[in-house]
């Protein structure tokens, strides 16, 4: 599975390539608020650090031709030299236009907002490079989304992965609205290649009672005050 971090944190971007956990970032209008930088120049700080890793950048309207237009300016103005853009476009029949418009002029689309099996089927047949299931906002409800969702997402993906008539542009599985470690696990298991988590949820992994016990057992028998900081 690879790892991409849902961030428009240059820092934890850092970080998390810094560990060789970071194959891609995606990002949203709500994460790049949060950092209050200009929106041109931290679009540019996270590309270069990814250095050709896949970047989502979202659009921002439901019309069809303003999505067109906004993601062949994002593509043009951020996915120079071996920088890779994937234009970030919500399921909406609006947004599954312009994803066609952009796959037919070469132009890779992440389908976001994504909540169903029937919705992976119109973005994967309209032409997404990615599709972003939303684990998490079904848990919030008391749906097991992390479970079911991935489950038949994955086994149509496998059903049609290798024909381009049905699935014109792969359309691979990115999991997204991840809580927690356990979303990660449970999504790999059942094969999905690609998962977007906060930067917390990547340090959560790396955690575990039994591994601070352990190390810090040998710290102290070999006469060392250091202990394991998790």
């Amino acid at each position: 599975m690879k790892f991409f971090l849902d961030t428009a944190n240059v820092e934890q971007i850092k970080e998390a390539k810094d560990m060789g956990m970071l194959d891609g970032v995606t990002t949203n209008p709500t994460l790049v608020a949060k950092e209050s930088k200009d929106t041109h120049e931290l679009y540019s700080e996270i590309v270069e650090i990814c250095n050709g890793k896949p970047v989502s950048l979202e659009t921002t309207t439901n019309d069809t031709a303003k999505i067109v237009k906004e993601g062949q300016d994002l593509v043009n103005t951020y996915g120079k030299n071996s920088s890779k853009i994937y234009v970030k476009v919500a399921n909406t029949k609006a947004g599954l236009k312009a994803v066609r418009q952009l796959f037919d002029s070469g132009i890779d689309c992440n389908v976001t907002l994504t909540f169903s099996a029937t919705q992976y089927l119109l973005a994967a047949k309209a032409g997404a490079r990615v599709v972003s299931p939303f684990i998490g906002r079904l848990d919030d409800i008391g749906l097991d989304g992390n479970l079911h969702l991935i489950e038949e997402i994955e086994q149509i993906r496998n059903n049609y992965k290798d024909n381009e008539e049905h699935i014109p542009n792969k359309a691979d599985t990115l999991v997204s609205s991840i809580r927690h470690p356990v979303h990660v696990v449970q999504a790999a298991m059942m094969g999905a290649p690609l998962a977007t988590m906060p930067f917390k949820v990547l340090d959560m992994m790396f955690k575990h009672p039994l591994t601070k016990i352990g190390f810090d057992q040998f710290m102290s028998d070999l006469g060392s005050d250091e202990t394991l900081q998790q």
